[in-house]
């Protein structure tokens, strides 16, 4: 199944639009290294049409109960759920952030950042660009290899006070990736789609302070927070979901 190209707004829920106006996606990316940054679902494989179409249809209200705030306030950022194929079919780039940083040390997430001045606009094409800037910056991929096929709608961490925009890729050209600054990341992997449905897998974290989520176990470590919400949620509209405990609980220092 093919489909357009499409455009990205983000005041309104961060979803793909038709084709008009997709003189407001395309556009130079310097900082990404790409000359151009555009969102179009043309030309991926099959197994990724749900993921295109979670994109188009999905609610922000959906996604997670933690919302932008309605005054504006918060740190526009971006991430890069990347989705490639590896030996074990469908996959998914993750990195392991350095334990010495200020905000979310330690913990297992999607490539992504703070937005610069230098990405553009946050309504528009800014989120795209930083979501590639920064993922080039943390794993070293070429960004001119990755297809960018939707934007879920933007979210909120609370503890950070990051208004994060999800920017979904498909990995048409892979690239060698991995550490590159040990100040910023401390590993670079990728998870096979089929160890994050495995039912054995799943899991239920729970915070010292009491509140829960959807938690994953990845070899010896756990995919929780942010990041295992966003994944939890497109798994489950995209229907790749399969019944599992929910009652199962680990804590957040949960080690193999």
């Amino acid at each position: 199944m093919t489909r357009g190209s499409e455009t990205y707004d983000g005041r309104t829920t961060g979803t793909a639009a038709g084709t008009a106006g997709v003189a407001g996606v395309a556009g130079t990316a310097e900082a990404a290294g790409l000359s151009e940054v555009a969102v179009t679902s043309r030309g991926l494989p099959p197994w990724l049409d749900p993921v295109a179409d979670v994109a188009r249809s999905v609610r922000p209200e959906q996604l997670s109960r933690f919302l932008p705030p309605e005054s504006g306030a918060g740190r526009q950022s971006a991430v890069l759920i990347l989705f490639g194929e590896g030996e074990k079919g469908p996959e998914l780039l993750l990195m392991e952030r350095a334990g010495s940083l200020r905000s979310h040390a330690g913990q297992l997430s999607f490539p992504g950042g703070a937005l610069d001045p230098a990405d553009g606009d946050p309504e528009t094409t800014g989120p795209l660009r930083a979501a590639l800037r920064e993922a080039e910056e943390e794993t070293g991929l070429d960004p001119s290899g990755v297809q960018v096929f939707g934007v879920l709608p933007r979210l909120y961490i609370p503890v950070s006070n990051f208004v994060v925009t999800p920017v979904l890729g498909w990995w048409r050209e892979p690239s060698p990736v991995g550490v590159v600054d040990s100040a910023e990341t401390a590993s670079v992997f990728t998870i096979p789609v089929a160890d994050l449905t495995d039912p054995a897998n799943r899991v239920t974290s729970v915070h010292p302070r009491g509140h829960s989520g959807p938690a994953f176990l990845a070899g010896p470590a756990l995919v929780w927070g942010f990041t295992a919400g966003v994944i939890d949620k497109i798994l489950h509209y995209a229907g790749w979901e399969r019944p599992w405990d929910r009652s199962r609980q680990v804590p957040l220092d949960w080690h193999a």
